[in-house]
């Protein structure tokens, strides 16, 4: 039976503290209101149409097929396994391949976990104490925020750049200003996280500032955390002026430490989520090369967000298939750059100011305020919630630039990797939404 309304509080009152801050609803966080009526032409047409979660639909034919063809699970799956030995050798190989570090990918080096949102968890479990501080860039990617402190007491320290490159050298330089005024509020630092390809710019660090970044770690003895869950998910960007000069993408794990930095505080987070589309899957991890400590501590840490044996099982097959994931990853790299200029084109069509660069990830950053403004000259208020409103009259569902840190108002992300029919259904509503009386 449901609980009356005016009884939630009596109910509250026997959990924690912790528990009474989240119970009740969040009317900012409606994403499985969403999640639950997705627009379907035929069978919903009434739904949202969601263009904020980042999801890639693109090459979900492919991964399913390959997935049922080997699927034959062993008995052992049904058990609680064996350490996760043949997982960890297949993804210590692909990870090697696939990210050509200086230091070939061992299984020892690995802390497999449900997710990407898990490895984050531990990592901010394990490198900072309650009330510790962790170093996050605006614009971040949102769900930074709950990864690293709902549950671990840790904290952030969120970093302004203003009219600084946030992936540029000058970055850097607030970075360290940063660093300096929490430790002057009395906080210990304990970390660095950078989202790389960086998440929404869709763009990837170069080497200079990556190299730049480990130097101030290794100065203010501070964890480097490189969230590369989008490593593979690059494309060529054919629609951009000037989008040569955009670095590619090269994995801290690539970089010759020597010198530089204590390889112990550098660290890597990986999983199947976006590069192969499989978010429901379940599987993360942290990698860790010099650190045997940091695993053998996670070990009881990290029975709290196993991923499964079937999970295990599937992800492992897959990653010992050299040569579908080369074929994958190539088709993939060309549906991206698909997509992706098809809403550049969309964009200038409708003199929607965006980021451009972008040659990575699943998503274009877009200045909707600006776009809203110019049609409605008399607008007063907060525009991120008046087109935020607009956009869910309209029934189209974006990821907001205020639950992303964004140092101006009346940015979004739109994710581009939907089906066309889903991506230009969305695509035309938020120019209806933007576009109305």
């Amino acid at each position: 039976m449901a609980v009356p309304r005016k009884a939630i509080t009596r109910y509250t009152m026997a959990l924690s503290i912790r528990a009474q801050a989240l119970s009740e609803p969040d009317p900012k966080f409606f994403f499985w209101e969403v999640m639950r009526n997705i627009w379907d032409p035929d069978t919903n047409p009434n739904g949202f149409v969601s263009l904020g979660v980042a999801e890639n639909v693109l090459m979900h034919d492919r991964l399913s097929e390959h997935m049922h063809r080997n699927m034959a699970l062993p008995n052992q799956g049904l058990t609680y396994g064996d350490g996760k030995k043949r997982l960890k050798r297949a993804l210590a190989r692909f990870l090697t391949r696939q990210l050509h570090p200086v230091v070939a990918v061992e299984p020892a080096h690995l802390t497999i976990a449900n997710g990407c949102s898990s490895a984050l968890e531990h990592a901010a479990w394990a490198f900072g104490d309650p009330g510790d501080v962790f170093l996050l860039g605006r614009p971040y990617y949102g769900t930074f925020v709950a990864d690293m402190t709902l549950r671990m007491g840790t904290q952030l320290a969120t970093v302004d750049f203003g009219d600084a490159d946030p992936l540029g050298m000058d970055g850097v330089q607030r970075y360290e200003a940063a660093m300096l005024d929490a430790r002057a509020r009395g906080k210990r630092v304990a970390g660095l996280v950078v989202a790389h390809p960086h998440n929404p710019l869709g763009r990837s660090y170069p080497r200079e500032v990556l190299l730049a970044l480990m130097r101030l770690c290794e100065t203010h003895r501070v964890h480097l955390v490189s969230d590369e869950i989008y490593a593979l998910s690059t494309f060529t960007n054919s629609v951009d002026r000037d989008c040569e000069a955009a670095a590619a993408f090269e994995s801290v794990l690539a970089l010759d430490t020597a010198g530089v930095i204590d390889p112990a505080l550098v660290h890597v987070i990986w999983g199947v989520s976006k590069d192969f589309g499989a978010n429901g899957l379940r599987l993360g991890a942290l990698i860790s090369q010099h650190s045997p400590g940091l695993h053998q501590a996670l070990v009881p840490a990290s029975l709290y967000s196993s991923s499964s044996s079937m999970s295990d099982h599937v992800v492992a097959n897959v990653l010992e298939d050299d040569g579908w994931i080369d074929a994958y990853l190539g088709e993939n790299r060309g549906k991206l750059a698909e997509s992706h200029a098809h809403v550049v084109r969309w964009a200038r069509g409708h003199d929607i100011e965006y980021v451009p660069g972008v040659n990575a990830a699943f998503f274009l950053w877009v200045n909707l305020g600006r776009a809203y403004r110019t049609r409605h000259a008399d607008v007063e208020g907060d525009i991120d919630g008046v087109v935020n409103e607009a956009l869910l009259r309209h029934k189209v569902f974006l990821a907001s630039g205020v639950q992303f840190g964004s140092e101006r108002p009346g940015w979004f992300r739109i994710v581009f990797t939907q089906r066309r029919d889903h991506l230009d259904e969305g695509l035309r509503r938020i120019v209806a939404a933007v576009d109305e009386g």
